[in-house]
């Protein structure tokens, strides 16, 4: 545990289900180093609780009565920087309402379980472990990040003209495969926003639930001048397109005669995740070699550290997001230590040192043959 293992990790439950609060107050009770410091039933409550308690870390019910989650974040973010973690339903209002809540400031989330049997894996593993990550993490850092994003975000589209037609000529033979955990949809709220055509394909691995990944995709698409949407199975990598990997889902690419598609799998966990970026990571570098770009950014763990490695060692470059501009310092960090790193970024470069390896790459690496068949095949299809 980090600099809050000296004591119990003191913690705040806000929902305004009893039965939630009763679940997650007794899975919590059972965990070595975790004690529930006080429980609310909605955003009035919460503050009032929290200005007795003073918890380390807050639980935070998404949609609650008298004061939902977001003023709730926001007046407790008015208090103290204290670590909150959402605690979702699994709707699109849900998922929405998550994302914002993100973008604010909140650390981390879990989706409420649909199933009872989801209930241990859920409150008993998962969130637990969020607890114990976030317990003296430096919430005045990530919520400097995060509103210097949203300020340079607004700048952007306010400053920038409208993109002008570019040729995606040479764009179908590379690929881009990103990476991404714990901070990652604001992160990649910020990339895309400011991501301009003509690009290569890209393939996006996003630690998430299942019905979450497909709004990700929605709120992404619309504000980015690229197609972003969630893979479905089946799709040929097109430029200017990006496939997000569905939540619970394995995504890669495999060749279909002359042409390459995604293909996803229910398989086991790789890398204690799934989707996992190693997996989608390693079968975009043996099907791309040297024309593949890694990008691997804010997040706990090491998924996709192997999946640099193999982007590496076939002849591609792997970009990392640095750890001034990460949420999490972790499986970037660990890419990076390993030496599966190239070089390192800060977020705001990022669109610009994508573009930049991009053309590289292409320059460098000319189309295959059996990609230029390929191509052939697609236009007649």
């Amino acid at each position: 545990m980090n600099g809050a293992s000296a004591r119990r990790v003191r913690v705040l439950i806000v929902d305004d289900s009893v039965v939630t609060r009763e679940i997650i107050c007794n899975h919590l009770a059972q965990s070595p180093g975790i004690e529930v410091a006080g429980v609310a039933c909605d955003g009035c409550e919460a503050l009032r609780v929290f200005d007795s308690v003073r918890p380390d870390v807050v639980t935070l019910d998404v949609h609650m009565p008298n004061m939902d989650g977001l003023a709730t974040l926001d007046a407790l973010f008015d208090r103290e920087s204290v670590p909150v973690i959402m605690v979702s339903s699994l709707t699109q209002l849900g998922a929405d309402t998550t994302f914002e809540a993100l973008d604010r400031g909140a650390l981390d989330y879990v989706a409420k379980p649909d199933r009872g049997s989801e209930t241990e894996e859920i409150f008993g593993s998962e969130l637990v472990r969020k607890i114990r990550n976030a317990a003296g993490a430096d919430v005045q850092r990530i919520l400097r990040i995060r509103r210097e994003r949203k300020l340079s975000r607004r700048h952007k589209q306010r400053a920038s003209p409208p993109a002008s037609p570019a040729s995606s000529s040479g764009m179908a033979h590379a690929c881009i495969a990103i990476g991404v955990s714990t901070g990652g949809p604001p992160a990649l709220t910020g990339l895309f926003a400011a991501l301009r055509p003509p690009m290569p394909p890209i393939l996006v691995v996003q630690h998430m639930p299942p019905q979450f990944t497909k709004p990700l995709a929605w709120r992404l698409n619309s504000l980015s001048e690229l197609s972003i949407q969630e893979a479905a199975g089946g799709e040929v990598p097109r430029p200017n397109h990006v496939l997000i990997a569905p939540g619970g889902r394995h995504m890669e690419l495999r060749r279909h005669g002359g042409l390459v598609k995604t293909v996803l799998s229910d398989g086991p966990p790789v890398s204690s995740h799934k989707p996992s970026v190693d997996v989608m990571m390693q079968s975009v570098a043996a099907i791309f070699g040297p024309n593949c770009l890694g990008v691997i950014m804010t997040g706990m763990g090491r998924d996709g550290v192997e999946g640099c490695r193999s982007i590496r060692q076939a002849g591609g470059y792997v970009l990392g997001q640095n750890e001034t501009t990460s949420d999490v310092y972790g499986m970037n960090k660990v890419a990076y230590v390993e030496g599966c790193v190239n070089r390192q970024f800060a977020l705001d470069e990022a669109p610009s040192q994508i573009a930049q390896e991009v053309r590289r790459l292409l320059q460098s690496s000319p189309a295959p043959a059996h990609w230029r068949t390929a191509a052939k095949e697609e236009v007649v299809r």
